[in-house]
């Protein structure tokens, strides 16, 4: 098979889709790589190091999709990469189709095979393609999240970690899943008083088994959330339903009851985001207050530390790569039911629930 490599195009993407090592392991399988010139640069990996490891570089990215069976990315394409998607063509990365209907649209019109690393899932549901990058994402909101604290950036003033004789911070983080322990880690870590909210007892329960006593959980429920985000310095939005649109936990209504300077990193923003008055931003313009409340809501947060998120990436995405290079997709899906789960959109057909759920289309339209 034919694997291509394109360069990322979204707005301060440095991550690229496959390490040096990726290609070398599909090269000593027999299939040929195509990387567009300069990908792999902000991650640091360079041109020489893809053809050490046996790549053809080229030139423009329409070379790139022009020539591949297989496109292997990180991010969902962009409006300019729509065109260049050919029919039968495997797409591999991550979609988060619930966030987007244009891109949806686009991606049926293609008729190509769209496999989305965040609805991969093993038998015991969880999703391995995801979990890298939620665990970066975690740790990097409490990074965010203590930055923005800062009064010259309109935060409360607030030091996450305290001193002595004074308090620390208080940390809200919505949802117990790996974005939310990770997210926990870090801020107890850096001394703050953390409360993780959840509905699933056996998430609480793991919490509070494995966290230290600063961190303290408390079952997910309106009447809670409202009642923490009055006194937590910084609220942490880690919520998923996979491959659905995230649930508004906090409305436009609650901004008023916290206090000025409060900060939200909503990690949940590629599924639409956890609060209804998230939308998406950029690492060259991350945040926006509303009601002197800051937002901070990245779309691609492990985007800013790429070296570490495309070699954690490579690490979990390379085995189904080889699958898919190996078999095809009908063969590897039909043998691996994790991967089967990751098909999303196939020559045209939404074949994901959760999707057609999302935008509330009738099946048979979709």
């Amino acid at each position: 098979m034919i694997v291509g490599v394109p360069k990322e195009i979204k707005n301060n993407e440095s991550r690229v889709g496959m390490t040096p090592a990726g290609v070398f392991e599909l090269v000593k399988n027999n299939h040929n790589v195509y990387v567009q010139s300069g990908a792999g640069e902000g991650s640091g990996f360079f041109n020489h190091d893809y053809q050490r490891a046996g790549a053809t570089i080229l030139d423009t990215i329409g070379q790139v999709y022009a020539m591949s069976d297989m496109i292997v990315k990180v991010k969902e394409p962009v409006a300019q990469e729509y065109n260049l998607i050919q029919k039968g063509q495997i797409v591999f990365t991550y979609f988060h189709f619930a966030s987007s209907e244009a891109l949806t649209q686009a991606m049926i019109k293609s008729k190509s095979i769209c496999i989305a690393y965040e609805t991969v899932e093993d038998p015991d549901g969880s999703l391995p393609l995801l979990t890298p990058m939620s665990e970066v994402a975690g740790r990097m909101a409490i990074q965010q999240g203590a930055k923005y604290l800062e009064k010259p950036v309109k935060g409360k003033g607030v030091l996450l970690g305290g001193v002595p004789g004074v308090s620390p911070g208080r940390v809200l983080v919505l949802g117990a899943g790996t974005v939310g322990i990770q997210a926990a880690k870090m801020a107890a870590g850096l001394g703050a008083q953390v409360t993780i909210l959840d509905v699933n007892m056996k998430r609480l329960r793991y919490v509070n088994d494995i966290m230290p006593s600063h961190v303290v959980t408390e079952f997910s429920n309106e009447f809670n959330i409202r009642k923490h985000i009055k006194n937590h310095d910084l609220i942490i939005g880690g919520v998923l339903l996979k491959g659905a649109k995230a649930p508004n936990l906090i409305t436009r209504d609650m901004l008023k009851d916290m206090h000025p300077g409060t900060v939200i990193v909503d990690v949940a923003v590629d599924q639409g985001g956890c609060v209804e008055t998230t939308k998406p931003t950029t690492h060259e313009d991350p945040i926006y207050i509303i009601d002197d409340v800051v937002h901070y809501c990245v779309a691609n947060m492990p985007g800013a530390v790429p070296y570490t998120s495309t070699v954690a990436l490579t690490n979990v995405t390379l085995p189904y790569v080889l699958k898919l290079a190996n078999m095809g997709w009908r063969s590897a899906c039909n043998l691996d039911k994790s991967l089967a789960k990751g098909l999303n959109i196939v020559e045209g057909e939404v074949v994901y629930k959760e999707i057609i759920e999302a935008f509330h289309w009738e099946p048979a339209l979709a």
